[in-house]
């Protein structure tokens, strides 16, 4: 007897001892064991396909999935009669074996990818936003019940050959850092910016999200927006265009300032961001001489209103040499309070420039205190990417750096000013186009953002390529070659090896 004519050969047969729903159980059985003999999925190249190794079962009894492992009397007892469609596959990933029964959403992924159906299409004819089509998507390939390309979003040129950094050329998220206005009711003493801008356009902004959208979709990411500003809630149509984002099925930072429980609330009813992240420039008296007096308290007022109601929430330090020996103080002052501290370096740029970055010897001191209080501090986060200069030097794991790719300028995000300007990173002037007259693919492609995305030539040859390559508006601040020029911070000797 086959195993194909197995399950038939049961439906037939009856007696004490032998449950109904027998048969139906081989049936699942009988597309586990095709599942599991069918070649590894892969991966695909250029659309999304259904995993080759899925096979669809419908059998009249719910709830058999149960019995598959280690059933117990109470699982037996579930087992009613009804139709259930069962689905067994795969995982592209490890090739684990998994049998469960389908959802809607699953069948609806499998159905648009059989018939090759736009997701915009089924979004309008199901009177939806596209977000919900493209979350089910998502969701699908999670599972692996669909396959997606692998992520096209991949670094240009040549990458050092280093086997700890091979993980980080191709990034699985788009962000844009939009700065949707200069009004602000801070006036930071280290602001990049305080320039006269108008306020961003909120008809193109919706249009910017459908562009950005299709960016995503055609390089096969995630695309995140983190709204900035000055003040981003200052913006007139803050919370429209934060549903609209969400709508998109966006991932939705917000980069702002203190504000009342009323408007976190409101803000969470549409959907909880990604996270809402906040500045510190150090303990109370520094920090309010930098940003206002009171901005502390209000500030941890604000961070443990975000804990408590679940919201993801981060610090955020600009590092000069006159807060640079508070970090772990206030690390030490936020734990508990907030979900991570982190730092960038200060670029001498607009008001900044007034204010004193440490000696890239003081700095290198900084980094291994930093380092080594991360095992003790376990609020501190990663961020800068010469962190990976004293991590190699230790033999610890490499992080991503600054943007999970070391400098992600014009790479895995731009920064889009509220006049339309966009730059490749808003820490200095590295103009790379206009939204408001060009295209985001336009932009993207243009000779400038394909310069900044190349970084220095100085680095190109660096075993630490993909995971640093400096800070360029600290290059750039510090009257230095951006595209040419090495860090002045980074202490990494290429000659001679590191150190």
């Amino acid at each position: 007897m086959s195993p194909d004519s197995f399950p038939d050969f049961l439906e037939h047969q009856g007696g004490p001892g032998i449950p109904p729903f027998l048969s139906g159980l081989a049936r699942v059985e009988l597309s586990r064991y095709k599942a599991a003999i069918s070649a590894n999925p892969g991966i695909t190249s250029d659309s999304f396909r259904i995993n080759s190794t899925l096979h669809i079962t419908l059998v009249a009894w719910k709830n058999l999935a149960s019995l598959l492992k280690r059933a117990k009397q109470r699982d037996l007892e579930r087992v009613l009669p009804g139709d259930e469609i069962l689905l067994s596959w795969r995982t592209p990933e490890d090739g684990t074996l998994v049998t469960q029964a389908a959802e809607q959403n699953d069948l609806l992924a499998i159905k648009l990818v059989a018939e090759e159906v736009d997701p915009s299409d089924a979004a309008r004819e199901a009177g939806v936003g596209v977000g919900v089509i493209d979350a089910v998507m998502r969701e699908a390939v999670r599972k692996g019940l669909v396959l997606s390309p692998p992520s096209k979003l991949r670094r240009e040129g040549a990458i050092a050959d280093s086997t700890s950094c091979a993980d980080f050329t191709a990034a699985e998220v788009f962000t844009l850092q939009w700065h949707l206005t200069q009004e602000c009711d801070l006036h930071c003493r280290h602001c990049y910016d305080r320039s006269n801008r108008n306020v961003f356009p909120f008809e193109r902004a919706l249009t910017l999200l459908d562009e950005l959208r299709t960016f995503c979709r055609r390089r096969f990411v995630r695309g995140q927006v983190s709204l900035s500003g000055g003040n981003p809630l200052l913006y007139g149509h803050f919370m429209e265009l934060y549903r609209a984002a969400t709508e998109r099925d966006f991932m939705v930072a917000i980069l702002g300032n203190a504000c009342d429980r009323a408007t976190i609330e409101q803000i969470v009813a549409i959907r909880m961001p990604v996270y809402y992240q906040v500045s510190l420039e150090g303990l109370e008296p520094h920090n309010d001489e930098i940003r206002g007096k009171g901005n502390f308290r209000r500030t941890l007022e604000l961070l443990s209103t975000l804990t408590g109601m679940g919201v993801p929430n981060m610090v955020m330090l600009t590092l000069t040499r006159h807060n640079m020996n508070q970090v772990i103080s206030l690390a030490e002052e936020l734990e508990g309070i907030t979900g991570g501290v982190t730092f960038n370096r200060l670029a001498l740029f607009g008001e900044g420039a007034n204010l004193e970055l440490p000696t890239p010897d003081e700095y290198r001191i900084f980094l291994e205190s930093y380092a080594a209080a991360m095992n003790s501090h376990p609020v501190l986060t990663l961020k800068d990417s010469l962190l990976n200069t004293i991590f190699e030097r230790e033999n610890i794991k490499l992080f991503g750096g600054c943007t999970g790719h070391g400098c992600g300028a014009a790479f895995n995000f731009v920064s889009i000013l509220s006049d339309g300007e966009v730059h490749a990173c808003r820490k200095f002037p590295s103009h790379i186009g206009n939204i408001l007259s060009n295209s985001l693919e336009d932009i993207y492609a243009s000779r400038s953002a394909r310069l900044y995305r190349s970084g220095s030539s100085a680095c190109v040859n660096c075993s630490l390529n993909a995971v640093c390559r400096g800070c360029p508006a600290v290059t750039a601040s510090l009257g230095h070659d951006p595209f040419t020029e090495i860090d002045p911070f980074c202490f990494r000797t290429r000659q001679s090896g590191p150190f």
